[in-house]
C-alpha cells in the first residue's frame, strides 16, 4: 500500500488524533473527525508524516520534585519514558519523518531520544513564551515565521507566561497542552 498523502487538513487530523496519547477516551472539543481509541490502532498503515503530543506530566523537568530521581513517582517518570520511547520507535517504523512535541524534559537523558529542537510561540506571532521541544526524525527543523519577541517582551510577565500562571482547574492540563496555531501553521506550511 503506497503512504498516505497528507494535506494539511489531513495533518492537523493526525496531530489531533496522536493528542490522544494524553488520554485515550478523552472527549475532544475541536471541530473535525478524530480518532478516539489507542495510538497504535493508527500506526498499522505507513504515513507519510506522523506529529505526536506525548503526555508529558511525568517527564517534564517542571514535575522533578514529584518524579525526580528518589521522589515518590520515580518509577512512573521511568515507565512513562519507556512508553514514549517505544512510540517513537513504532512511530519511526511507518513514518519516514517524525516528530513528537514535549516541554524541556527528560527524554534524552533517560531515554535516548535524540536533543529536540526548541521553539517558542513567540517564534510564530504568538505574544506569549512556553519553550517547547520538538524531537525530529527525517524533518528539517522548524524555522520561525512571525518573531514578535519585542512586542512580547513589552507585556508583563504573567502575561507572555500565561501558561505558567494559570490557577489549578479541571481544564488546566489541556490549556497548557494546546498546539499554538502559529506553530501548528509552520508544521503544515513547512513539513506538508
Amino acid at each position: 500500500m503506497p503512504a498516505n498523502i497528507l494535506a494539511a487538513s489531513v495533518m492537523h487530523l493526525l496531530r489531533v488524533a496522536m493528542r490522544l496519547c494524553l488520554a485515550a477516551r478523552l472527549r475532544l472539543s475541536a471541530a473535525g473527525p478524530h480518532h478516539q481509541g489507542d495510538v497504535y490502532d493508527m500506526l498499522g498503515q505507513t504515513w507519510d508524516l506522523i506529529i505526536a503530543h506525548p503526555p508529558c506530566t511525568a517527564l517534564t523537568v517542571a514535575g522533578n520534585s514529584t518524579y525526580g530521581e528518589g521522589q515518590p513517582k520515580y518509577a512512573e517518570r521511568l515507565a512513562s519514558v519507556q512508553w514514549t520511547v517505544d512510540l517513537w520507535n513504532a512511530c519511526k517504523a511507518v513514518s519516514p519523518r517524525v516528530c513528537f512535541e514535549n516541554p524541556v524534559g527528560v527524554l534524552p537523558r533517560l531515554g535516548g531520544m535524540p536533543k529536540p529542537r526548541y521553539v517558542q510561540p513567540y517564534q510564530f506571532g504568538h505574544l506569549e513564551q512556553k519553550k517547547t521541544g520538538l524531537f525530529i526524525h527525517g524533518l528539517a527543523p522548524l524555522v520561525p515565521t512571525n518573531d514578535v519577541y519585542e512586542d512580547m517582551m513589552k507585556l508583563p510577565k504573567n502575561q507572555r507566561e500565561r501558561l505558567h500562571y494559570l490557577p489549578p482547574s479541571p481544564d488546566r492540563w489541556k490549556i497548557r497542552s494546546t498546539t499554538y496555531q502559529g506553530i501548528a501553521d509552520a508544521m503544515a506550511g513547512q513539513w506538508g
